[in-house]
């Protein structure tokens, strides 16, 4: 058996961020229909990420914008995005790797993700994952009726979940 194990949190969370990337080249081609708006958190010290001095000191781990009604030269890459905004009635124009962005979310419709930006080194993966052959599968949990368990939660209907990678991660 390979020492290798397939990542399905890190391509989980990848595809998720095409979401991401296509609701903004939706936001390109059509604009923002109704009152959709766009909540974006980013990693400011993440690789490739390209913000103003001033904002990088005022905001010096986390930055979160609104594309909403101000926002000029949206542009949709595959790696990445850029903006301008406003900033205290100065343009600046922002480009921010899809990597870097730690949570989206579009208020008008409930809908949100939150990303976990946590690349693991090898030694950290077979931690948290051990190859151990003799370990059982695991089933999904079920209720005394045998049936996969769900959340009762008040408010969690399938259009207000919030979607996080960080409940399907191994705890240590």
């Amino acid at each position: 058996m390979s020492d290798e194990i397939l990542r399905y949190d890190l391509m989980v969370e990848n595809a998720l961020r095409g979401v991401v990337r296509a609701a903004l080249q939706e936001a390109t081609t059509e604009g923002l229909p109704g009152e959709h708006h766009f909540y974006i958190t980013f990693l400011t010290e993440h690789e490739g990420v390209q913000i103003p001095d001033r904002l990088k000191d005022r905001y010096p781990e986390e930055m979160t914008i609104v594309l909403q009604h101000r926002f000029w030269d949206l542009e949709v890459g595959e790696d990445k995005f850029s903006v301008t905004l406003t900033f205290n009635e100065i343009p600046e124009n922002l480009i921010i790797p899809y990597e870097a962005v730690t949570a989206f979310a579009d208020p008008s419709v409930r809908f949100g993700l939150q990303f976990g930006n946590a690349i693991e080194s090898d030694e950290e993966i077979e931690m948290n994952n051990p190859l151990d052959e003799d370990m059982p599968q695991q089933a999904p949990v079920q209720d005394e009726q045998g049936q996969a368990a769900q959340s009762d939660e008040p408010g969690e209907s399938a259009g207000e979940k919030v979607v996080t990678l960080d409940q399907f991660r191994k705890k240590n």
